[in-house]
């Protein structure tokens, strides 16, 4: 654990409990060379700053913000030029810029899975897919192992594949981790996702296990979303980094099977899908098959570059030690098919957090004196694509990971006016909740769990790539408690036109959009990096976490 000692300014008290120098006796007489402009700087955080940038980056103009197009282009010169207009310094050498090299990934959709005597159909019985650069990949009569929920997690004493040899072979696992059917168990989490439940961990650790094939077996209330989503998503383009390995390190073949073909596939094995998935409950657990896979993935692929935005504000005393914050710029594009409107502004997902970004920006480099620490404002690409942009910066980031103190995220912030509560999505991860708890005391709210703890959003925005990097990582949002009864029936009334604009056409800017919510939690979160940049301590990861700085 690094720790540092500073001498705290008499002004971080501003931070942390809403009191002025002045208002300290301790400070009397000494208040000229102490007293900064937080508070000047926090109040002046409004609606009136974020509508601009918000309405800008939603219009019609940027293209709905899709990498590699015209709009990126657009997207891109704007938010430089909004940095340098802060006065924010290049994030990377002399360069906002850090490029994003990307691919992809088409793969054929006429194939067909054979497992023992069943044959499954492409997306009405399973999906299959590649992430290796070669044009064909096969699996032929490969073995079946399965392997429970397909963890491997020493701190919670679990590993199922404990004892296992699965080199060449393909691997059965369950969706979601052992908490959430059995609760009462007090395994993992309970019916909160931990990131052993995420499917991406589950391709990864077979992937290091050195399997040839994985198979997730979907089953809705686990997974949080319908067969329907795993077909649509798992179709069509998929689009990934470019490796130096070509994907070599990956499983050859990843895919789903629905539950119904899951449970042929046991039976051909002479086993019962739901005992095996009870015994898989319980405790670490693996059983071979005794049957084997065989399906061909052809693909196609094409390579094209994108980039993330990196602006800083120096630090003061330390300013190799950086705070960042991340938001995604990107979004879908346009579908020149579709009749009438054939943008997808992505105004709410997510315009609202990159707009949030250039007002925390230039409140930061308002701040006289600077905060003892940089802080940074990482703005990425794809993160439609699966977090790639963010991901990319992890695994080859301009700030070294060891000086990266800590993450904020801020994606499809709040259009629904003020809350009473803070919902902070992946409670319990790490101590930058306390410092969250403070700035919010200083507004009068509440911190609340997430809804649905079980869909694992911790896992599905920007943060995330860095928490799997070991550093504390932060995504809190507006809760669901309006302020008032004005604010309760202006939500009730914005959810009727918004409900089912998640990643649709009609998710574009309204002028009558309430967005004192979102100014209200950019002021949250300005002062939440605003303590960490000026604290003594490092923050960390709860000993509960499946996250830890190495």
């Amino acid at each position: 654990m690094k720790k540092i000692l500073l001498p705290l300014a008499a002004t971080l008290s501003v931070a942390l409990t809403g009191c002025s120098p002045a208002e300290d006796p301790e400070n009397q007489g000494n208040v000229a060379q102490d007293i900064n402009n937080f508070e000047e700087i926090y109040a002046n955080i409004t609606a009136d700053d974020i509508r601009p940038p918000l309405k800008t980056l939603a219009s019609d103009e940027f293209e709905g913000r899709l990498p590699t197009t015209a709009g990126e282009k657009k997207t891109l010169d704007f938010l430089i030029s909004e940095f340098k207009a802060a006065g924010l310094k290049p994030g990377n050498g002399d360069s906002f810029l850090q490029e994003v090299a990307l691919m992809e990934i088409n793969a054929d959709p006429n194939m067909v899975m054979t497992i023992g005597d069943n044959t499954f159909n492409y997306k009405e019985d399973m999906v299959a897919s590649s992430k290796r650069e070669q044009a064909e990949v096969a699996l032929s009569d490969s073995e079946l192992v399965f392997v429970g929920y397909g963890v491997n997690a020493p701190e919670y004493d679990w590993n199922d594949y404990d004892g296992l040899d699965v080199e060449g072979k393909t691997v059965v696992i369950l969706i979601n981790d052992p908490g959430f059917e059995n609760p009462g168990s007090g395994k993992f989490q309970g019916t909160t996702m931990t990131y052993y439940g995420r499917w991406s961990y589950k391709y990864e650790e077979a992937s290091r296990q050195g399997a040839a094939g994985a198979l997730i077996v979907h089953e809705t209330a686990p997974a949080s979303y319908p067969w329907s989503v795993v077909a649509n998503s798992w179709s069509g383009p998929q689009y990934g980094l470019v490796t130096e390995d070509g994907g070599a390190s990956r499983v050859a073949m990843e895919g789903w099977l629905t539950v119904d073909a899951a449970q042929k596939v046991f039976a051909d094995a002479g086993l019962d899908y739901f005992e095996e998935k009870a015994k898989a409950m319980q405790g670490p657990y693996s059983k071979p098959m005794d049957v084997t896979a065989s399906v061909t993935v052809k693909n196609t692929f094409k390579k094209s570059k994108s980039y993330n935005v990196l602006a800083t504000v120096p630090g003061a005393e330390l300013p190799d030690e950086h705070v960042i914050y991340t938001s995604h710029w990107d979004h879908l594009g346009k579908d020149t098919s579709k009749e009438g409107d054939q943008i997808y502004n992505g105004a709410h997902d997510n315009a609202t957090g990159t707009a949030a970004t250039l007002v925390m920006a230039r409140a930061f480099a308002k701040l006289s004196p600077a905060p003892q620490r940089s802080v940074s404002f990482l703005v990425v690409t794809a993160e439609e694509q699966g977090l790639l942009g963010s991901k990319f910066y992890a695994n080859n980031p301009v700030i070294p990971i060891e000086n990266t103190i800590a993450n904020i995220n801020m994606d499809a912030m709040n259009v629904l006016g003020k809350t009473k509560d803070v919902a902070v999505v992946g409670m319990g991860k790490s101590d930058l909740e306390d410092n969250l708890k403070v700035a919010a005391e200083r507004q009068g709210r509440t911190l609340t769990q997430e809804d649905k703890p079980e869909a694992g959003y911790y896992y599905r925005s920007d943060h995330f790539s860095f928490a799997k990097q070991g550093v504390p990582a932060l995504y809190a949002k507006g809760g669901s408690e309006p302020a008032d009864e004005e604010t309760a029936a202006y939500r009730k009334r914005m959810n009727v036109i918004v409900n089912g604009c998640y990643h649709q056409v009609c998710d574009h800017y309204r002028d009558n959009w309430d967005l004192s919510g979102i100014a209200q939690d950019t002021q949250l979160l300005f002062d939440v990096g605003y303590q960490i940049a000026n604290a003594e301590d490092w923050p960390q990861w709860k000993d509960s976490s499946e996250f830890q700085r190495q």
